[in-house]
């Protein structure tokens, strides 16, 4: 069995390596709410993020140069790192996309079509259902985002929905569905360090997810403020094909880069057909514009990966994991179990931002903690699954906000609020996980008794 306090990659634990996140995100939250009291409508735009972060990582630097690591060199492999390229071609491509659909007006066809027959009240029920069904098929919060967040915003601009509520219901879908899909990169990661069978750890979810999602769709239908989508001009259903063809290719479990590719490309066709003045020239300079408003995000996810991987050369890990370790170590409860790994997977989550990266990290301290406090490993998966799940579908600065938040061009911060099924999720994981471990608890001592004749 591993050391429950052993630290990552050897590092020494240091708890002033996690001082360059929390200066990062007083810089950034602070100069939006000064804003944002003095009355800026875009508090939160006066400061972008990846001006923000620099400060942190020039004391990350700092931090790692006295520990006489290579800062350039860290920096670096952490920019580059597979999961962060990975999330910025999905950047660059949902954002192409999004402009070229627009552009043919696909998004208008959609409302037209479809969502006008919608009731008001079920709307943003209905795309916290369809996200949470793509998410749930192709495993992946991010391509369900990419997928269903022009609709969404279609629905906003026709129903005249808060687009925050609207992106919000998106995330939370995305989220249920990611968490609960046995295809999903977190879930595999979860199950495989906890030794338990994927079938174990979904049932163990779905204790916990589908009330969650029960009550999701009972407040989502009745928050916002809806009028009768109005029905468009009429529009060509062909206009519809490059959604539906996303969407089928996401369910079929395709990879998100080739289901954008293909997406993009079939949007530029149809466009060529049916729309009014779209050329080769048009076509090309939708993409770029595309791309050009993914540069924010794509800046700042890079930064994000090469604080994240100073942080974690320098111990600030390490510090985090020992720290969880020895509270779990202290307290012998089942309930201080599953309290501890439920912590050790958010913490590691919100200073890494990549939760299939938290739960990566985390996965073999929190087999030791299932293991010294009782907790079932599907128990223990679906917990560690969970809440770095809750704290990726609630972080400003992760990619799943930060990419609706580019699409919708709404604030992350009024976002991060907005995503109810991520803060019920939290809220029935913690009752559950409370509630049955007491009972464990009192009955522990007549047990302890029974076993010594007492």
């Amino acid at each position: 069995m591993n050391n429950p306090l052993a630290a990552p990659s050897g590092a020494v634990p240091s708890a002033l390596a996690l001082t360059p996140l929390l200066l990062f995100l007083a810089l950034f939250f602070g100069a939006g709410l000064y804003f944002t009291a003095h009355g800026e409508a875009m508090g939160f735009y006066q400061l972008r993020a990846p001006v923000a972060i620099l400060p942190a990582l020039a004391l990350a630097a700092l931090i790692a140069w006295r520990r006489r690591l290579k800062p350039l060199e860290t920096l670096l492999q952490g920019m580059g790192d597979h999961n962060v390229v990975l999330m910025c071609l999905i950047f660059l491509l949902a954002g192409g996309f999004v402009e070229v659909s627009k552009a043919i007006g696909a998004v208008d066809a959609i409302v037209s079509l479809g969502i006008g027959n919608v009731h008001p009240a079920l709307l943003l029920p209905a795309l916290f259902v369809v996200a949470g069904f793509i998410s749930l098929s192709l495993g992946t919060s991010m391509g369900t985002i990419a997928a269903v967040a022009p609709i969404a915003l279609g629905v906003s601009d026709a129903s005249g929905l808060d687009r925050a509520l609207v992106l919000g219901a998106v995330i939370g879908g995305a989220t249920f569905g990611d968490n609960l899909s046995v295809i999903s990169d977190t879930a595999i990661v979860a199950s495989r360090t906890q030794g338990c069978s994927m079938r174990d750890k979904f049932r163990e979810n779905l204790k916990l997810a589908l009330p969650a999602a029960l009550l999701t769709l009972v407040v989502l239908g009745f928050v916002g403020e809806t009028a009768p989508v109005q029905a468009l001009e009429p529009v060509s259903p062909w206009l519809v094909l490059p959604y539906l063809v996303v969407l089928a290719l996401a369910i079929a479990g395709l990879d998100v880069i080739l289901v954008l590719g293909v997406g993009l490309v079939l949007a530029g066709v149809i466009g060529a057909f049916l729309a009014d003045d779209f050329g080769l020239t048009a076509y090309a300079t939708h993409i770029w514009d595309g791309f050009d408003s993914m540069v924010e995000i794509i800046l700042l996810s890079l930064l994000v990966g090469g604080l994240g991987a100073l942080m974690k050369a320098t111990g600030g890990l390490a510090w985090l994991a020992r720290a969880i370790g020895r509270f779990a170590r202290g307290h012998r409860s089942r309930r201080a179990g599953e309290v501890s790994i439920a912590a050790l997977s958010a913490a590691t989550d919100v200073f890494t931002a990549n939760n299939t990266v938290a739960i990566l990290i985390s996965g073999g301290l929190a087999r030791d903690i299932a293991e010294q406090h009782g907790v079932p490993p599907a128990r223990a998966a679906s917990v560690l699954d969970i809440f770095a799940c809750v704290s990726q579908g609630l972080l400003p600065y992760g990619a799943q906000i930060l990419l609706a938040a580019s699409l919708g061009s709404v604030s992350p911060l009024a976002l991060a609020g907005k995503v109810h099924y991520a803060w019920l999720l939290g809220a029935v994981a913690v009752g559950f996980m409370v509630w049955p471990a007491r009972k464990v608890a009192r009955m522990e001592p007549a047990a302890s008794a029974a076993a010594t004749g007492g």
